[in-house]
């Protein structure tokens, strides 16, 4: 199904050890309106979508994965080389507790990801409409996360980010016109 190439989708660079920012990229490696609950969403909502926009929900689900993998190396790259005693400065004891420095689904206050984030209604206009959502949310959380650091290779990263939420939105938008003008057009059997 996939050819792997160990080369992420756009470079990811750590200025700094922060775990404070680490802390907050978790909410989009396993919060409600994360890269896992996006990724998630858009791969089952294919099956009850028409076909002329599967390849879409496809193609965006996918990438989702990739973007998990961004996160996921920043949130690495920023915790490495803390110490217990850092990460628990850092609020991040109880994850260190459970968890050591391995990358759990959590969102930032530490809440596990849930399958109740992954929207589906079996409408094509409702669950569109709920994508266009989703990626305008990602799109301001990444906007905040750019303003919470002053590290220019984090912030180089999540304009990245920022910037594909912008253009999957844009892409779930045509693909609601598509479905309507499709709803509009008299059928004849």
């Amino acid at each position: 199904m996939w050819v792997y190439e160990k080369k992420l989708q756009y470079p990811v660079r750590v200025g700094k050890c922060d775990l404070r920012m680490a802390k907050f990229l978790s909410e989009q490696y396993g919060g409600a309106d994360g890269e896992l609950a996006a990724a998630l969403r858009y791969l089952n909502q294919r099956y009850t979508i028409p076909e002329k926009v599967i390849g879409l929900l496809t193609d965006i689900g996918t990438e989702e994965f990739a973007h998990l993998e961004m996160i996921a190396t920043m949130i690495y790259k920023l915790t490495k080389d803390a110490t217990p005693q850092q990460m628990i400065e850092a609020g991040m004891g109880p994850h260190f507790a459970a968890h050591d420095h391995a990358l759990f689904y959590e969102n930032a206050a530490g809440v596990p990801f849930t399958a109740a984030y992954i929207q589906a209604k079996g409408d094509p206009v409702a669950d569109l409409m709920e994508d266009i959502a989703a990626e305008e949310k990602a799109r301001a959380t990444y906007q905040w996360l750019i303003d919470m650091t002053d590290d220019v290779d984090i912030q180089d990263s999540l304009k990245f980010l920022r910037e594909r939420e912008i253009v999957h939105a844009l892409r779930f938008r045509e693909a609601l016109e598509m479905i309507k003008d499709d709803r509009e057009t008299q059928k004849i059997f």
